[in-house]
């Protein structure tokens, strides 16, 4: 009779949580499974936190006259122009998706960008004449392309595209000539073919448009470059091993054709700038005094003096570099931030550059440069976007902290750093632990109107940490989860609540959990590990489980997360990623969670969001579950985005502060 009676339960919990309510938003294309009403008071309270814009750098109009921005005046951002700093910006696309990535033509008119629809990163490359205004797509409309590089002279666009069999990552160049008709043709031929599951892709071309320098990416700590000459058939590598184990990336030529500027990691634990001879084989390092990794190098047309971007601990300094005496000084009227992209004029006597900083979401800026290649002169700030008519200055900035974690290095604690962010007042406050994606991403201190909203709104302090895995803190350090090693980034987030119970000031009782994409797995990961101390989840985009994760990922990325997350088709490692995914432990899961999934996700298909919340009804957990039909991986429209920031509100306050 007891086991009957035991039955019973299981059979009306199970039914219970079948009879999901249903309803949707935004014409249809966001549906929200029981999820209460959004209270009109939140809608209000977000609203000009939901206003906020922001204006990145894409290039240099032809003839210096200008700069290219893309930024947000409808529901997606979309091209525009500007001719003068603090000018109005004219828009030159009106798409009803986002614009990718912009590349201008040197010495022509057009520019080279790409689209996806959907969010379903499919992207095509399209060419606009910036004069007439017309565009064509000069893709097939069904392959992946991107990673787009022109030529010095214009005429050839070389490119990464999966068009040659779907899965293949191979380098494709596009030539482009004007026709009689004042139309541009396009031919396009095959550079590189992919043979191993690896991605490739352009780097530059020189100077005479003979040879591409290519970056082969096997893993985010192996990649190798070669130079690939044109003129024949050949490939030749100049940097790196699939064998060995280190980066390697491609900057540049030099000025005569006869060296190569790299990124490489075999000379320290960080990335650094060397200079590869191509006659002697003889390798320069550049940056030799700076501990940190240098994450990009612009070189100017001429080739005379280059700009590099170091990240300091999640802080981007600049630096200028004079080429031939490989002399560099770093740029001292830089807000503190994150630099974006950063560019040259023609003249090489202007540097533009996008930074986002802690306060002030991105903008573009132009530094005057002086005839000296390390000298510079006054920034000017070009684009002023719109905080919402908020007040900037009651944002509240983080502080970097580091907190100590299970393992040793040597004697010590090993420490992992974290940006905390505290409301103003002494506290304790609940505390949302925000977990990036990846894995081997960082956490960086950029504008965060979410943060903001959630410390004025719902008086919450915001933990940002960098567990093992992350990039940033050095080759050793990013290598510290794979493999077997998958759950030691998970004990970093319990030691981070260890940590939390030490501290007056925050409430160890109230902490959640939010992250997206691998950040996703982390926060069902916490809540199978830690549900005992935590209260609630925000899954976005998030692996459920790394077996059918990786089965069913788009062909043309499967390797290179095989390479990161394990191959599952080894009997051990597929035992052991079933052993630790979520959804194989949803009865160790006793928090409430908030699932967020966009239909068209390649990376993170729609089905682990779906397998983890039938699996946690199933166990009677209370599951919030909204999925928008027409995105990807992640939210890239407004309205969307908009819906879903107030749900998470919502679930904040009913399961974090209540």
């Amino acid at each position: 009779m007891r086991k009957a009676m035991v039955s019973a339960s299981l059979l009306f919990a199970a039914c219970l949580s079948q009879a999901t309510e249903q309803h949707s938003m935004n014409n249809g294309n966001l549906i929200l499974e029981d999820i209460p009403p959004i209270p009109e008071q939140i809608v209000t309270d977000l609203n000009r936190f939901q206003n906020v814009r922001a204006a990145g750098f894409r290039g240099w109009s032809q003839g210096d006259d200008g700069l290219y921005v893309t930024t947000r005046f409808g529901d997606v951002s979309q091209i525009h122009r500007i001719d003068s700093a603090g000018g109005a910006r004219r828009q030159l696309t009106f798409f009803q998706e986002p614009v990718g990535a912009v590349e201008t033509q040197p010495d022509g008119g057009l520019l080279a960008f790409t689209m996806d629809a959907g969010g379903n990163e499919y992207a095509q490359i399209f060419l606009l004449d910036t004069g007439s205004g017309d565009y064509e797509m000069i893709t097939d409309g069904k392959s992946r392309n991107g990673a787009l590089q022109w030529s010095g002279d214009g005429s050839m666009l070389a490119y990464q595209s999966t068009r040659r069999n779907g899965r293949s990552n191979d380098i494709w160049i596009a030539t482009i000539k004007r026709d009689n008709s004042n139309k541009y043709a396009h031919k396009h031929a095959i550079a590189v073919e992919s043979q191993d599951g690896s991605w490739w892709g352009p780097s530059a071309f020189d100077a005479k448009g003979e040879r591409l320098l290519v970056q082969q990416y096997i893993s985010a700590t192996n990649s190798l470059v070669h130079i690939r000459d044109l003129r024949g058939n050949t490939l030749t590598s100049i940097a790196g091993a699939a064998d060995t184990g280190s980066r390697n990336y491609g900057v540049d030529f030099n000025a005569q054709g006869n060296g190569v500027f790299l990124l490489t990691d075999r000379y320290s634990d960080f990335t650094q700038l060397v200079f590869a001879d191509l006659k002697s084989g003889k390798e320069t390092v550049i940056t030799k005094d700076i501990n940190w990794d240098v994450t990009g190098v612009t070189l100017s047309k001429d080739k005379s003096r280059a700009a590099m971007v170091v990240n300091e601990g999640g802080i981007s300094r600049l630096y200028l570099l004079n080429t031939k005496t490989f002399k560099y000084r770093p740029v001292s009227n830089i807000p503190t931030g994150v630099i974006g992209r950063v560019a040259f004029n023609t003249k090489g006597n202007q540097l533009a550059l996008s930074i986002n900083t802690a306060k002030t979401p991105t903008d573009t800026f132009v530094l005057q440069l002086g005839r000296r290649a390390t000298a510079a002169g006054q920034l000017q700030r070009w684009t002023y976007s719109e905080v919402g008519g908020l007040n900037t200055d009651e944002f509240i900035e983080p502080t970097l902290i580091h907190y100590p974690t299970f393992d040793k290095v040597g004697t010590e604690a090993r420490k992992i750093p974290a940006f905390l962010y505290k409301p103003q007042g002494d506290g304790p406050f609940p505390v949302v632990v925000v977990i990036h994606g990846g894995p081997e991403a960082q956490y960086r201190p950029r504008f965060s109107s979410t943060f903001q909203l959630w410390m004025q709104k719902l008086g919450v302090a915001v933990i940002a940490p960098n567990v093992r895995g992350s990039s940033g803190y050095g080759k050793e350090f990013v290598a510290l989860d794979n493999g077997f090693k998958r759950e030691d980034s998970v004990k970093d987030i319990g030691a981070l609540l260890d940590w939390i119970d030490t501290r007056k000031d925050l409430d160890s009782g109230r902490v959640a959990v939010y992250g997206g994409s691998y950040g996703g797995y982390m926060v069902l990961a916490s809540a199978v590990h830690y549900s005992d101390r935590l209260k609630a989840g925000v899954n976005i985009v998030g692996i459920s489980n790394f077996v059918t994760f990786l089965t069913n990922t788009k062909d043309y990325r499967r390797d290179l997360r095989r390479v990161e997350y394990g191959d599952e088709r080894e009997p051990k490692m597929r035992e052991f990623l079933e052993r630790i995914s979520p959804n194989n432990n949803v009865d160790k899961i006793k928090i409430p969670l908030l699932v967020v999934q966009g239909q068209n996700d390649p990376r993170v298909p729609v089905t682990e969001a779906e397998q983890i919340v039938a699996s946690l009804r199933n166990s009677a957990i209370e599951t919030w579950y909204m999925n928008a039909l027409n995105e990807g991986h992640g939210y890239g429209k407004k309205e969307n985005r908009d819906v879903y920031q107030q749900v998470a509100v919502m679930f904040l306050q009913t399961f974090l502060l209540d």
